[in-house]
């Protein structure tokens, strides 16, 4: 049986009746990440696991709180999935399929920058209870019906990777971009990365962008981000943030 049956087997009895807080959220979102780590390959690569871990560690310490206060968790999941996530309590997930995307590290810093939004705009908690509002007494089981085979249909067994509003992922966009210029990444970077994505889809989205805007109106959106992003980068880069995140 695949790792993601086992654990949904185990929250399946939770049947859904009142709304999801965000310390339920936080509980099952530690609950898949820890058996995510205990049934899936985690990279070997130490040089691979400190640039990821650098950038992830530059974006949170930007942060506000009640999130700075976390002990961010951070693994690189050999996968060739185009695929990363950030989850309720402080877990980052990064598919190392994603790296062959996002080529740079500002543009890793833009991938990251947006799951860590979801987080902290509490994406995921309404997205939860948007699931229960229409299911209301289903299991848990019922509500996060994945398409199976792919990292995000994997995830969504646990309502992680449910689709994002539209709204939601714009906000994580502005948010993230945010996060990544005061850390003293280059925002406009972001475009180069969208335009990979673009380029890499072979017929189908990625994983990571499966459930997104367009491609052209998140260029867009960025770019117009960028009158604030930029001179959040420069302020940075002034004050010295200059991440020494060097890619294998």
């Amino acid at each position: 049986m695949h790792w993601f049956i086992r654990v949904l087997v185990m929250v399946a009895p939770l049947t859904i009746t009142a709304c999801v807080t965000e310390q339920q959220a936080v509980r099952e979102g530690e609950g898949a990440f820890d058996s995510m780590r205990q049934e899936m390959l985690e990279t070997n690569d130490l040089a691979t696991r400190a640039y990821v871990t650098c950038i992830a560690q530059a974006i949170v310490a930007e942060i506000g709180p009640p999130y700075d206060s976390l002990d961010w968790e951070i693994v690189v999941f050999e996968d060739a999935s185009v695929n990363a996530f950030a989850l309720p309590g402080g877990k980052i997930g990064v598919f190392t399929g994603i790296l062959s995307v996002a080529e740079t590290t500002d543009q890793l810093a833009a991938v990251i920058g947006h799951e860590v939004a979801h987080v902290t705009e509490r994406h995921s908690v309404a997205r939860m209870n948007r699931a229960m509002a229409a299911n209301v007494g289903v299991t848990v089981a019922d509500i996060f019906n994945p398409n199976a085979g792919t990292a995000a249909g994997l995830l969504a067994q646990y309502g992680i990777l449910l689709p994002y509003g539209r709204g939601q992922e714009s906000e994580a966009d502005v948010v993230g971009l945010k996060y990544m210029a005061k850390a003293g990444f280059d925002p406009r970077a972001s475009v180069d990365l969208w335009k990979n994505m673009e380029s890499n889809k072979s017929g189908a989205p990625p994983e990571f962008m499966s459930t997104h805007p367009s491609t052209s109106t998140r260029i867009s959106d960025l770019i117009g981000e960028f009158p604030i992003t930029l001179t959040l980068f420069n302020e940075a880069r002034a004050e010295g943030k200059r991440p020494a995140c060097r890619r294998p």
